[in-house]
């Protein structure tokens, strides 16, 4: 690897704690990013898809970055998710959050209006050339409707700015291919394949689940960084029945919040419109795979008190989200 990471290793795509009609719990959030960290979290990804960046006003995302900084205390790095499907409000929104604090970038591939391999060049190069921090690319196509393709990011990779992928596509071949052929840091965006991504040279994750178990992660990435698949498979194991309750049945931001509310680590599961608190039968059936949960450091399931009534439906916060 050329360049140092800027990032962290065990990076929390963080959820957004709430209160129960959908404001920011300040609060709540600085006690969130205080648990992850003390947890073994290294790096925290706010604003991200898990933040609800969709719905997030842009105030709101710079305050974030402000409070991320404030709490993480140099003990974890701060990095601004998001962005924009228009490249220049993308671009005031990476330098106001430059101005903030943020420790770096992850930009993701302009949503709904599809363009082209050589729109999503521009729009990645000229929000790089916009700020002095280093970047994440955000490669995905689930959520965007369009991949970065492999030669565009052969071609972002010469950027002096840009010095990472976090991958949410699963393509093992394309990940070695893109290790193989740039100096580019991989990380893994999908919780199920955290380990079969750095067993071939992934440099970290950006986890949902990790709201919930930081620690397991931690262990596998030590594990793998010291050479020792043994351990890190065992933890891989144990993870997947949490990772699969997060992961499956409704988006990860809503499992996430489900779950650390029953836990007592959040006051509200609330998530803002249009996404919603799981129905009964979803929730029942994260329940049924959390009832498959054991032995994951610093996750106590037998105290887990889920509140499908405070889960329900979603919220209208007083200002509107100003994403486009």
């Amino acid at each position: 690897m050329s360049a140092e990471n800027p990032f962290g290793q065990v990076l929390v795509a963080l959820v957004t704690p709430m209160t129960a009609d959908g404001e920011v719990d300040w609060p709540g959030v600085e006690k969130h990013i205080d648990d992850v960290i003390n947890a073994g979290a290294d790096g925290i990804v706010v604003t991200g898809t898990t933040g609800e960046t969709s719905t997030l006003t842009d105030p709101e995302k710079i305050r974030l970055v402000e409070v991320g900084k404030d709490v993480a205390g140099g003990r974890a790095k701060i990095i601004t998710g998001g962005g924009s499907n228009e490249t220049a409000h993308a671009i005031e929104l990476y330098k106001h959050s430059e101005q903030a604090g943020a420790d770096g970038i992850m930009i993701v591939t302009p949503y709904y209006n599809k363009p082209t391999q050589a729109g999503i060049l521009t729009h990645f190069r000229l929000v790089a050339d916009a700020t002095d921090l280093p970047v994440i690319l955000y490669d995905i196509p689930g959520r965007t409707g369009v991949p970065i393709m492999y030669e565009t990011i052969l071609r972002l990779a010469k950027h002096p700015n840009i010095l990472a992928v976090k991958d949410a596509k699963g393509d093992f071949s394309e990940v070695s291919r893109v290790l193989n052929q740039t100096d580019l840091m991989y990380f893994s965006g999908d919780d199920a394949n955290v380990l079969p991504h750095l067993s071939i040279g992934a440099t970290g994750l950006i986890g949902v689940t990790a709201n919930i178990a930081p620690a397991p992660y931690r262990t596998i990435v030590d594990a793998v960084n010291a050479g020792d698949l043994k351990t890190a498979t065992a933890e891989h194991q144990r993870l997947e029945p949490l990772v699969r309750a997060v992961m499956t049945h409704v988006p990860g931001t809503v499992a996430a919040k489900y779950i650390l509310h029953g836990l007592g680590r959040i006051g509200s599961p609330r998530v803002r419109l249009p996404l919603v608190g799981p129905e009964e039968w979803e929730a029942a059936r994260i329940e049924d795979e959390i009832d498959l949960v054991q032995g994951i450091p610093g996750v106590d399931f037998h105290n887990f008190r889920p509140d499908r009534n405070a889960a329900a439906g979603g919220a209208l916060p007083k200002v509107a989200g100003t994403t486009r």
